[in-house]
């Protein structure tokens, strides 16, 4: 069985701000830093991971080698990690200093013990009716997700989700693909072009109970 990545938006990112719970996004990929900021709290050199917590930090590295961009040291004529907010965790200082240790094994953005998931590279909102309950609910996806994925984040809002039959324009959805591939079209751009990005615009997906005796 194939394992199907995790996807977050940009939104679900920026709301990890804090030490105790510090999530960064790079390169397209998502990371938990939390593990990272405990193991070396009260370290100066944490400070610019704190300052860029819930942001997109991709600016930070080179999306070829997937390594800390570098430039020449005006001083020494040796290629030194561009750090203009910062010297950061597991950058070596730009002179020798015996009190650096160099045996924490991988630098924290190469080591996926901190990725959790991929960032999405387009997020569009729906609408979630429940014809058994006429409840709605404007809900914000990623366009990679699957329905089924999709069904997951709804199940705040209702945790009986799965018992209900979901369906666009009255057909029923497919919630192994995508709303792209259920023909859920995302006109979007159309809509705030034309002055129309009111939430009543939205793709509307209906669910219906499954009469299975489940509570709604």
């Amino acid at each position: 069985m194939v394992v199907r990545p995790k996807y977050f938006t940009p939104n679900e990112v920026s709301i990890h701000t804090t030490i105790d719970d510090l999530w960064v996004s790079f390169l397209g990929k998502v990371y938990n830093l939390t593990p990272l900021c405990n193991q070396y709290s009260g370290d100066l050199l944490l400070k610019p991971v704190i300052q860029s917590a819930g942001k997109d930090i991709s600016h930070w590295f080179d999306d070829k080698t997937k390594d800390v961009r570098t430039h020449v040291d005006p001083v020494t004529g040796c290629i030194v990690p561009y750090t203009p907010h910062g010297r950061f965790i597991h950058i070596a200082p730009p002179y020798p200093q015996s009190d650096w240790a160099n045996n924490f094994g991988k630098p924290w953005w190469k080591d996926d013990a901190y990725c959790i998931g991929l960032l999405s590279q387009k997020t569009r909102f729906i609408r979630v009716i429940n014809t058994l309950t006429s409840q709605e609910q404007t809900i914000e996806v990623c366009s990679e997700e699957i329905l089924d994925e999709i069904q997951d984040r709804y199940m705040k809002y209702n945790s009986h989700a799965r018992s209900y039959t979901w369906k666009y324009i009255g057909k029923n959805l497919d919630m192994t693909k995508t709303l792209e591939e259920n023909e859920v079209a995302d006109d979007s751009e159309e809509f705030f072009k034309l002055g129309m990005n009111d939430d009543s615009f939205l793709p509307a997906i209906h669910i219906y109970f499954n009469d299975d005796l489940t509570e709604a």
